[in-house]
């Protein structure tokens, strides 16, 4: 276990949810990214056990993803908490645009929250006694932000670097630019001085530099042939759910994946409507080979015990 601040404590999430970092000082008690929504009760529990008796006071989301913003909304009704969110994102949360916030682009859920104001690059924030510096972290989502405490050398990246990789580069997949946004914020971490990074999901690490030299590697693999993405982002998404339900009929995700624009744009590029089917059926295989998250049953899918 690496050493962080004293006012700095990592709740290290499973699938389905994103990490929870919460920064306590005597101004403020502070919890960044909240999680999915059907963990949030676990959520609100993790957060009062190390609390006690002291309300949260502020939501801080570097994204508005449903692993990381979905316990936003059982929190602000636990405590009257404030929240921030990236300002880029203020239009859609106001207007509860779904489709905005990619929700049910991705099959996912997300229960309605508010906000009280916004952050963007730039910005700095007080919290856990220290100082936090805002950066922007498009790529993996546009309108992603990062967190970064200089004095400390201390950089929570959600998921715009992991010990092994970083998040899903979504934008392309709707023919938006984001290899080169993801290739620019790995750039700009690696001019940082980072002792440790608070990845959005796994262990804290210190191994900065392996872990950016995977990620650069991983980027020019992934922008070599678009469709690798592509494919990852099918995997990733239909994991997830199958966590999320438990089990699933083949044709019920053959419908998901047609109603789900994010899985739609992903099966797009890489086979035609009336082959998916088939390319379902592989990419299901894979996820069910030896130790694989998911298995076969006849016509369902489920998701390995545990």
């Amino acid at each position: 276990m690496i050493a962080l601040p004293s006012s700095v404590r990592v709740f290290e999430r499973g699938w389905l949810s994103s990490n929870n970092v919460l920064l306590v000082d005597d101004a403020c008690a502070a919890l960044v990214d909240t999680g999915y929504a059907s963990h949030a009760e676990q959520t609100v529990a993790l957060v009062r056990q190390a609390l006690g008796a002291r309300p949260l006071d502020l939501i801080v989301n570097t994204h508005l993803h449903s692993d990381h913003c979905g316990g936003n909304a059982l929190l602000q009704t636990t405590w009257p908490c404030r929240t921030l969110i990236p300002a880029s994102e203020a239009a859609a949360v106001r207007d509860w645009n779904e489709a905005g916030l990619t929700f049910g682009a991705t099959g996912q859920t997300c229960e309605r929250f508010a906000f009280t104001g916004t952050l963007a690059p730039g910005a700095s924030l007080r919290l856990g006694a220290l100082d936090w510096q805002v950066l922007g972290a498009p790529g993996h989502d546009p309108h992603s932000l990062m967190l970064y405490c200089a004095d400390e050398r201390l950089l929570i990246s959600a998921d715009a670097l992991w010990e092994n990789g970083f998040g899903v580069i979504f934008p392309e997949l709707e023919g938006e630019s984001g290899f080169a946004e993801q290739q620019a914020v790995l750039e700009a971490i690696a001019k940082l001085d980072v002792r440790a990074v608070i990845p959005g999901h796994g262990a804290p690490f210190t191994n900065v530099d392996q872990a950016l030299e995977r990620a650069f590697s991983r980027v020019a693999w992934l922008r070599a042939d678009p469709a690798r993405n592509a494919r990852n982002a099918l995997k990733v998404l239909i994991v997830f759910k199958l966590l999320e339900v438990r089990a699933m009929s083949f044709a019920t995700l053959l419908k998901m994946t047609d109603d789900a624009a994010v899985m739609r744009a992903a099966a797009t590029q890489l086979a035609p409507r009336d082959t998916w089917p088939a390319l379902l059926g592989r990419i299901v295989e894979e996820l069910a080979m030896k130790n694989g998250p998911l298995r076969i049953d006849g016509e369902r899918i489920l998701a390995r015990a545990g």
